[in-house]
Formats: C-alpha cells, sequence, structure tokens
C-alpha cells in the first residue's frame, strides 16, 4: 500500500471510532464523568473536609489527578476491548482482515480509538473537577505524556483481552477482577508514604501506582515515586503490550480461528 493508501484506511478507522464515541456520548462519556463527580462529592467534599492536608495540598487536590487518571484508564480499556470483540462478533474484522491494510495500521486504529475516548473523558474530568476545586499545572509536558502514555498502553491492553475474549464474559474478567483492585489499590486515594515500609514495597508492585504518581506529579509536582521510573514502568509497559499485540495479530490468534 502507498503512503496515502495507509493513511486512508488509518484515518477512515479512526473517523468511525470518533464517530461512534460521539453518537453515543451517553455511554461512553457521560458515564465515567458522572461517577468521578460522585467521587468529588464524597471523597473530596465530605471526607476530605475532615482530613488533614497531604504535602501542603487539601485532599480533594492530591486525589483529581488520581481520579482523572481512573477515567482515563477505565475508558481507554473499556473502549478497544468493547469495539474489537464487537467487530469479531459480527465479523466485520473479517472485512478489514482482507482488505491490503498492514496489521500494525489496523492495531492502530483500534487503539487510537481507545487513546481517543480516553482522552477526551480525561478533558471532560478535568473541566467537572473545577466546580470542586482550583488546580495548578506543575509540568504541562509531565501531564500530556502521561495522560497519552497511559491510553495508549491500556488501548493496547484492552485490545490483547478483546483478541483473547471468546464470550461477552471475556470482556468483563480482567476489568472486575484486575483492573479495578489494581486501580483502587494505585495510589489514587493515599499516598504510600503514609503506609509501613512493606506495604509501602508491596505498593510498588502496582504499575497503575507509577502512572497514577506521574500524572499527579504533573499537576502538584509531588510523586511517591521517582518521576523517571514513573515514566520507565509507563514505557516499558506500552512497548511490551504492542509487541504482544502485534504477534498475536500476526499469528492470529483468536482472529483467524
Amino acid at each position: 500500500m502507498t503512503p496515502q493508501q495507509i493513511w486512508t484506511s488509518y484515518y477512515t478507522m479512526m473517523r468511525r471510532e470518533f464517530v461512534r464515541i460521539i453518537r453515543i456520548w451517553s455511554q461512553t462519556l457521560l458515564p465515567p464523568v458522572v461517577t468521578t463527580s460522585l467521587y468529588f462529592v464524597v471523597f473530596g467534599t465530605f471526607i476530605g473536609s475532615q482530613l488533614q492536608p497531604i504535602d501542603g495540598f487539601s485532599y480533594i487536590q492530591f486525589i483529581v489527578p488520581g481520579l482523572i487518571m481512573m477515567g482515563v484508564i477505565t475508558s481507554a480499556y473499556s473502549n478497544t476491548v468493547s469495539t474489537f470483540y464487537f467487530a469479531k462478533w459480527i465479523r466485520n474484522i473479517d472485512e478489514i482482515l482482507v482488505s491490503p491494510t498492514p496489521d500494525w495500521v489496523v492495531i492502530a486504529g483500534f487503539v487510537s480509538g481507545g487513546v481517543l475516548r480516553g482522552l477526551l473523558v480525561g478533558i471532560l474530568v478535568l473541566i467537572c473537577s473545577l466546580f470542586f476545586t482550583h488546580l495548578a499545572i506543575a509540568n504541562v509536558f509531565v501531564v500530556l505524556a502521561a495522560l497519552i502514555l497511559t491510553s495508549v498502553l491500556f488501548s493496547f491492553a484492552g485490545l490483547i483481552n478483546g483478541i483473547y475474549a471468546k464470550g461477552f464474559d471475556g470482556i468483563s474478567i480482567v476489568p472486575t477482577f484486575v483492573l479495578t483492585p489494581l486501580t483502587y489499590l494505585g495510589g489514587i486515594f493515599y499516598s504510600i508514604e503514609q503506609f509501613p515500609e512493606f506495604w509501602q514495597n508491596v505498593s510498588l508492585a502496582n504499575p497503575i501506582l507509577y502512572m497514577v504518581n506521574a500524572f499527579r506529579y504533573g499537576f502538584l509536582g509531588i510523586s511517591d515515586v521517582p518521576l523517571m521510573t514513573c515514566f520507565a514502568v509507563l514505557i516499558g509497559f506500552t512497548v511490551a503490550f504492542a509487541v504482544v499485540s502485534i504477534y498475536l495479530f500476526k499469528k492470529g490468534t483468536g482472529i483467524k480461528n
């Protein structure tokens, strides 16, 4: 395929994803905004007002970056896994695979849809948070880098889940039993410095901790983990998931069976 044809294929997939996300906005964009708003009210306003500041910031200011990241993670993941599995279910993926479109372009199209939804949700949650507290961005580059890398990472993760899923139950197991626990234990609502040393070390095994802290550093300039370590983990997992996705596509796992 020529570069123009590759771009046309990628743009078509991206445009389809964008139209779908906007058309069913009440299912794709509204739920995370409503859910996060409840977190702001309950944890930020009611409970947070009774808690001591953390590193000089009010509790609601401390949890806002983590709650934004939670919305981004769940939205990017769920968009890719549901879109890809639905394409398998209605056999729409066959039409894409028989075309001359390279596998990496197909992967990029599905992943970009998850990234797009993750970024849109992140922006909406950020705007919503401004009704509850004021925020200042310490480092715009860190904020954008953490936001984009996390969206890409969990879009790849959702794609892998979609490849292996054999039923609608298969696309809910990982979010329910893996993603949700890791997210809630990823330092969104607390600093691991408040824990005994043993539990601090246990928390360091959670990859989402590094993503939340990188994003929090971009807003507040504070982090429980060195910033370079956060981005090393982010980039490492993103590259690993990208390699696995390409390998599974080339092998035809869950697609050509």
